[in-house]
């Protein structure tokens, strides 16, 4: 941030901190809670670029928006809700649970709205983080344009999908009709009766084709790569089961654990294709598809993928294929050449004009924390740190940044389970790093911590060495996953249970410390945290006979088109 732009608030209340939180997604909310409940200090700040709590809940309001793992297991096991309508609940209904909780537990009052981090670099003689915070809003800005916050803990919580990702086609600013990006919905727009085109066919277009497809007048799809495609089995869930969730807690609990169980038995799907769970998803995954594009039997092979199952994201769905079924909906797989005024235009020359053209293209991935920039010791810039791919201890503490915490960090997606059950051990962690700071602190000492080069080198040698031979690393098929040179980046090799475990203690000799506080840090043994289990105290028998139950509220009808 320029000096002309920057201005000085004198209030030091408003410019000074203890941690300072980036975000108030999920991953925002979960901390701030934790440190509440877990350390003495009130005395942290959320900042947040938008105008809203809910972080990609609140970004994405696209047609069709929703979750694809169960509510029961999209939420906090601190804050675990009974009254969810559906199995795999909607934007809004999602968007109204994190708001919810962000009021119960009084987090309004540390957020700052419209405040976006343009740059923090560490102090190396004050120890600590110097924030520069940009403005915006039409009140907010009235006041200053920029300040400089100053905080002894700065933590990311951005997450890997913030920053859409914008093709680089030719001709993008040539159309002259509407267009926008999945993350960033116009719904002042009415799309009924119009001829669109959606680029992508990932998780974000599944979602809205089937809706689009209900009152556009034609719809086409330009996919470039086949996606493996599940059965997403939602449903309703009614009002008994609601009650009985919500008045006899054992049943929620046992749904949840039955779920977690579940999900977790099927890893082996996403990282071993050779697998008897990956093989039965595959034939899943195919016969499913052809039964419900009976009409269409020309694009079975189309949407086939070559690659094996796992390297890419597997989509869950209900009703893509019903909606490629329909005479409106046409599947385009030539390559797009470029985007003329009035629409696309393919590799073999054919043109198709459209009204609205929707990039569901997805995010900026593998560009973890971007735009921000970040200096950490001895002005060592993230970016050159990063450069040959992130990483990160265990995804949430950086080499060479002192006191910086990230969730959902390098190597820590999942492509079997829910995020959130990640980002609950990652916030206990982080609250117990925050707590030896703060502790000094409250002895008038200063400290700071940084994993130690050999620790972060050694734990990302080993993860990556099991990411090779995963699914994950197939090269026969591109993904969000990994780099072009075939690395990794994004996803953890193992289950939740073996990161939750991995992270339910702090070894203190993985970090370095420094500061007038650094031996009282030395001396400390490893601080047990303890986990979340959630997937205990279930034999199989159990969660065999849960699953039959839960698959027996399932309608399996003709109308689906679903053949088992």
């Amino acid at each position: 941030m320029s000096s002309s732009v920057l201005q000085h608030v004198g209030n030091k209340d408003f410019t000074r901190s203890t941690v300072v939180i980036i975000g108030a997604g999920v991953s925002g909310i979960c901390m701030a809670i934790d440190l509440l409940r877990r350390t003495p200090t009130r005395n942290f700040v959320i900042l947040e670029k938008g105008s809203a709590v809910g972080g990609t809940w609140s970004d994405n309001r696209y047609p069709g928006s929703s979750c694809d793992v169960w509510g029961a297991l999209y939420s906090f096991s601190f804050e675990q809700r009974s009254d969810w309508t559906r199995e795999y609940p909607g934007q809004e209904e999602l968007l109204a649970y994190l708001t919810g909780i962000a009021e119960q537990y009084g987090l309004y009052r540390y957020i700052r709205f419209n405040s976006t981090v343009k740059e923090a670099r560490w102090d190396d003689d004050e120890l600590l983080w110097k924030v520069q915070v940009a403005v915006a809003g039409a009140k907010d800005s009235q006041y200053q344009y920029g300040y400089e916050l100053r905080t002894d803990f700065l933590v990311s919580a951005v997450g890997q999908l913030n920053v859409p990702s914008y093709p680089r086609i030719p001709g993008l600013d040539d159309f002259t009709g509407k267009m926008m990006h999945s993350a960033r919905w116009d719904w002042g727009y009415c799309f009924e009766g119009k001829r669109v085109g959606v680029v992508g066919n990932g998780a974000t277009a599944i979602q809205i084709v089937p809706e689009l497809a209900k009152t556009a007048s034609q719809v086409t799809v330009y996919q470039r790569t086949p996606n493996w495609i599940v059965p997403r089995l939602d449903q309703p869930i009614s009002a008994l089961q609601r009650f009985l969730l919500t008045y006899v807690p054992p049943l929620r609990v046992l749904k949840r654990v039955v779920l977690m169980r579940f999900k977790e038995w099927t890893h082996d799907a996403t990282t071993n294709p050779d697998s008897r769970v990956a093989q039965r998803a595959k034939a899943l995954a195919v016969s499913s598809m052809k039964s419900q594009l009976v009409d269409k039997p020309e694009l079975w092979d189309t949407l086939i993928p070559s690659y094996p199952i796992g390297c890419r994201r597997i989509v869950p769905t209900d009703d893509y294929f019903h909606a490629l079924n329909a005479k409106h909906v046409d599947l385009e797989t030539c390559h797009i050449q470029r985007v003329t005024e009035t629409g696309i235009e393919t590799e073999d020359g054919a043109q198709r004009d459209f009204d609205l053209i929707v990039l569901a293209t997805g995010f900026r991935t593998i560009e973890f924390l971007h735009p921000m920039r970040i200096y950490g010791a001895n002005g060592c810039s993230l970016e050159h740190a990063w450069r040959d791919g992130a990483t990160a201890y265990y995804g949430v503490t950086v080499e060479d940044l002192p006191n910086f915490g990230m969730f959902y960090g390098p190597n820590t997606n999942l492509g079997h389970n829910s995020i959130i059950l990640m980002i609950e051990a990652q916030s206990r962690y982080l609250s117990t790093l925050i707590g030896a700071v703060v502790e000094a602190k409250q002895n008038n000492q200063s400290l700071a911590l940084q994993p130690r080069s050999e620790v972060v080198r050694e734990y990302n040698d080993r993860i990556q060495e099991q990411l090779q031979r995963s699914s994950f690393a197939d090269p026969r098929c591109n993904s969000w996953y990994k780099l072009d040179n075939g690395r990794v980046t994004n996803n953890w090799p193992g289950t939740v249970v073996q990161y939750q475990t991995a992270m339910s203690q702090v070894r203190w000799t993985d970090y370095f410390a420094h500061g007038s506080g650094q031996a009282t840090v030395e001396k400390k043994k490893p601080t047990y945290i303890g986990r979340v289990k959630e997937e205990m105290f279930v034999s199989n028998t159990t969660l065999t006979l849960g699953v039959v139950l839960a698959a027996g509220g399932f309608y399996f009808g003709s109308s689906r088109g679903w053949k088992w």
